[in-house]
């Protein structure tokens, strides 16, 4: 049961804790207007950090490319390729999550936000 005080006879905090509260109080199955909100801005910062990730990523293949032809199997070039995996592992966990979170997103029902321009007031002929 949601909201259900556990209290036991060894309990004598001032406040007993909560068993099987939900995430903000609200019931499991519904999303409150601020879950959506910060999905919102969840997705959005995703994307954002995808794009660091893929230009990382291009910047340090690049870089073990020119380091490699510079100098193969030198140390600039380990460098230059540990940094580009560890970018292509970030860059790969955040698709991931992108589509994931997407998918997610798909079986929710779509709310539009309301017009932004004005309704035409309407006024009676005289």
């Amino acid at each position: 049961m949601v909201g259900t005080r556990a209290s036991g006879p060894d309990d004598k905090s001032p406040h007993p804790r909560l068993i099987g509260s939900a995430f903000r109080g609200t019931c499991v199955g519904m999303a409150s207007e601020t879950d959506h909100v910060e999905s919102v801005r969840a997705l959005r910062q995703l994307r954002r950090m995808r794009t660091f990730y893929a230009g990382g990523a291009v910047l340090w293949a690049t870089s073990a490319a020119s380091a490699g032809w510079d100098d193969p199997g030198g140390r600039p070039m380990w460098v230059s390729v540990a940094f580009l995996m560890v970018f292509a592992a970030l860059l790969g966990m955040t698709a991931l999550w992108l589509k994931r979170r997407q998918a997610d997103r798909a079986e929710e029902p779509v709310h539009h936000a309301a017009p932004r321009r004005t309704a035409w007031r309407r006024h009676a002929n005289a």
